[in-house]
């Protein structure tokens, strides 16, 4: 496959100027012009600390705050993809009830602000739902061994109902978003493959498994990158019901030490970087679905 060379323009350069120079005068605003006293020295110390009892360097509230997040982002986007794909293919079924279906769950959330999901699922999946299906109780009976498996991979027993609440918030939210991505991915399959695969005899379940997502998948993949960098950008919400994900964690060790520009340039570097890794992993596959196919 060809490879176009990358070039550095006389405007890549001039852009790159500008945004030294934006920050530089920030940063001089800051410190000269509102005598702002930096102290990026106490970061380290909730990044990373010394267990004396152990005898080991321990991760502490900034990162154990990253890590409930990269928890978060991986659970609701796998049930966003879910929600997703399913929605998506029920708006482009041929029942009339299916497509209703789907398109009733896109129009209802999308026009739902998240804050407001986020307290519905809160109060009500917390407060109905989960006890109804002894999510709690299984919990608090089980046995030390799974109650550490769970927490590593979701939460700690005390904060496992508010998580499960703030994942399905995410995940429907998004789960909308991706249903028009796969609809649309869906429909731009050319009517010729849906003729061809009929009149070979094919189901409609046999033509959308074997035909149309195989090459549907490959379109949607760009967009649906943005969409679960939008899932990790959006797991920041549910910091108000608690959750101790990285935002929340950075609230309180912003009002335990008044330490403010240093804590949210910390937060959004952690967010840009695992942004930009998912960003590259997304172009990794791509490329490597485009080798696969040529």
């Amino acid at each position: 496959m060809y490879r176009r060379k990358i070039r550095i323009t006389k405007l890549d350069v001039v852009v790159t100027a500008l945004i030294v120079l934006l920050a530089a005068y920030i940063a001089y605003r800051l410190t000269m012009k509102l005598n702002y006293k930096w102290k990026w020295s106490i970061i380290p110390q909730y990044l990373f600390f010394f267990d004396e009892a152990e005898g080991r360097w321990r991760a502490n509230v900034l990162m154990l705050g990253l890590f409930t997040t990269i928890r978060l982002t991986f659970w609701s986007t796998l049930l966003a993809m879910i929600f997703g794909f399913i929605s998506g293919i029920l708006r482009t079924t041929p029942r009339l009830f299916n497509r209703l279906l789907g398109r009733s769950y896109v129009e209802l959330i999308r026009n739902v602000p998240p804050l407001v999901l986020i307290f519905i699922f809160y109060f009500f999946v917390s407060d109905q739902i989960i006890p109804l299906l002894g999510v709690d109780e299984f919990i608090r009976s089980s046995s030390p061994g799974t109650q550490k498996v769970l927490g590593f991979l979701f939460a700690s027993p005390d904060l496992f109902t508010a998580f499960l609440s703030g994942m399905f918030t995410v995940a429907i939210f998004q789960g909308a978003y991706i249903t028009e991505i796969v609809r649309a991915g869906i429909q731009s399959i050319s009517k010729g493959q849906w003729e061809a695969s009929y009149a070979l005899g094919l189901s409609w379940r046999q033509q959308m498994t074997d035909i149309i997502l195989p090459q549907a998948i490959k379109r949607v993949l760009p967009p649906l990158a943005n969409e679960f960098i939008n899932t990790l950008k959006y797991s920041a919400i549910v910091s108000v019901i608690s959750i101790q994900e990285l935002t929340f964690q950075a609230m309180q060790v912003m009002a335990a030490t008044h330490v403010t520009i240093e804590i949210w340039l910390t937060v959004t570097a952690m967010y840009l970087v695992m942004c930009m890794m998912l960003s590259f992993g997304v172009r990794w596959l791509e490329q490597r679905m485009a080798r696969s196919e040529a």
